[in-house]
């Protein structure tokens, strides 16, 4: 339960509210207007904003942030080697 009051509460950057702003305002217009496809997209926009997910949920087509890295292990990671 301590992590999804931590996932909830923390690291709220710009792309984050965004999503928030922009599912509340979706799922909102979609419910005066009866467009209920469109409440779809707005609830996935909740729920990523909420979760903290985005189109690459898990992370894993990030490169690292480590500066000092070897430009081979960076190769190796954009090819998935």
């Amino acid at each position: 339960m301590n992590t999804i009051k931590q996932r909830l509460l923390t690291d709220w950057n710009f792309a984050r509210f965004l999503r928030l702003a922009l599912g509340m305002w979706m799922l909102a217009w979609a419910i005066q207007t009866g467009e209920w496809a469109a409440a779809v997209f707005g609830g996935l926009f909740l729920f990523m904003a909420l979760s903290n997910t985005g189109c690459c949920g898990s992370q894993t087509c990030l490169l690292p942030n480590s500066q000092t890295g070897d430009k081979n292990q960076v190769k190796k990671l954009i090819n998935n080697e």
